[in-house]
């Protein structure tokens, strides 16, 4: 198994086993904590923009992201080509997978006329099907659904943001060179297989009808970890108490008002909390309990065996993460596909949601203690069941 990312992800590639080549396939990097300072050049700026939008709301994000859409997920296609290409004819691969968010990896095979497998990493609407926008939720959590104008409003956006995609996707695959056929909308483009790296029980079963022909679901890909041992004898002091995991991944942990919030809440609830802090200075959560568990990086999947309830962004790996461990969540969605993984547990009864902008300590604090005490616990025990085993056992 050959693995081609940028120079960033080769210890971890190489760490796991793999082989690695490498493939520059954007400008940014979002490994471990993520600063707008770490990035190179225009992006952060763009980083920036991304995070004033979200202080404005779910819409306003949307919109943000869809402009930035092209320079996102469409870089230097032909250039990618050109360092493709030697990497597939030396290792003649029997498969090839790719990443569907990235459009520049999809145009560049499909100009080099290379069978390939797509693989989504996020929520199954990445890969649009009947009469969906990539950029546009297909569902919305209650707390946060939009006027039907606003909607209206993105999917205006979204769709000519697409027509302007399609042509810059279209030049670059013939520039390459295989001759494919044009498309409207290279968010539709997919490969031989498609697979969801989401549990097919979390899934809203009114879309699977127009899913592509022998797509599977993977579950979600969860890895395994072991508690540091500091940490084991910082659980161990716990006794029988069980904390509240709050992260909100790499990049959305910037929003420090709303973690601050979430830790003022938990404090009003009187529980125990484990907080991956980010780039956020823990002095801006307060005055913190000495039994509090707080770090700018935490082993989350280990934390999350031992937690009752976890408050996150809703991202794909860490929804799929709390889900394997048996964790209701209170969803506090930001971004992209985050609202579609809210809506979903929502459906499902497998969590909360809240709007992180109109968030307050009474609110998290109701919220943790329902998600303790509520149905909420039992249902994510059960759908825990459906998912598929870790591919390292």
């Amino acid at each position: 198994m050959v693995a081609a990312t940028g120079l960033p992800l080769r210890e971890r590639v190489e760490r796991d086993g793999f082989e690695w080549r490498e493939l520059t396939l954007g400008r940014g990097t979002n490994l471990g904590v993520s600063r707008p300072e770490a990035q190179a050049g225009a992006e952060a700026d763009h980083l920036r923009g991304f995070f004033a939008a979200t202080r404005v709301g779910a819409i306003e994000t949307l919109l943000y992201q869809a402009e930035r859409r092209a320079d996102d997920l469409l870089w230097q296609p032909e250039a990618v080509a050109r360092q493709l290409a030697p990497i597939l004819d030396a290792l003649q691969p029997d498969r090839v997978i790719t990443d569907h968010v990235s459009l520049t990896a999809t145009t560049a095979l499909r100009g080099l006329g290379e069978p390939f497998d797509t693989f989504v990493p996020g929520h199954p609407s990445q890969l649009p099907v009947g009469n969906e926008r990539y950029g546009a939720p297909p569902a919305w959590p209650a707390a946060l659904l939009p006027s039907g104008f606003e909607r209206a409003r993105l999917l205006d956006r979204c769709r000519t943001v697409t027509e302007r995609i399609a042509d810059q996707f279209n030049a670059a695959v013939r520039a390459i060179g295989a001759g494919a056929a044009d498309v409207d909308d290279p968010f539709r483009v997919h490969g031989e297989r498609v697979l969801y790296n989401y549990p097919e029980a979390l899934h809203d079963p009114t879309r699977a009808r127009s899913l592509p022909a022998g797509a599977s679901f993977l579950g979600s890909c969860v890895r395994d970890e072991d508690l540091p041992r500091q940490l084991e004898n910082a659980v161990a002091d716990l006794g029988v108490r069980s904390f509240v995991y709050v992260s909100f991944g790499t990049f959305l942990s910037q929003r420090d008002d709303v973690l601050a919030v979430v830790a003022d809440g938990l404090r009003a609830a009187g529980v125990v909390a484990a907080i991956a802090t980010g780039p956020t200075p823990s002095s801006r959560l307060g005055l913190l309990p000495a039994s509090w568990i707080v770090a700018p990086e935490l082993p989350q999947v280990a934390l999350l065996r031992h937690a009752s309830v976890m408050i996150t962004h809703a991202g794909n790996n860490s929804v799929g993460e709390a889900i394997r461990a048996g964790v209701p969540m209170l969803a506090l969605p930001f971004s992209t596909d985050q609202f579609a993984i809210a809506a979903d547990l929502e459906r499902l009864g497998v969590g909360r949601c809240l709007d992180p902008n109109a968030l307050s300590r009474s609110l998290v604090s109701d919220c943790v203690a329902g998600l303790t005490a509520g149905p909420e616990r039992a249902a994510v025990r059960q759908l825990a069941e459906t998912l598929s085993a870790p591919f390292d056992e």
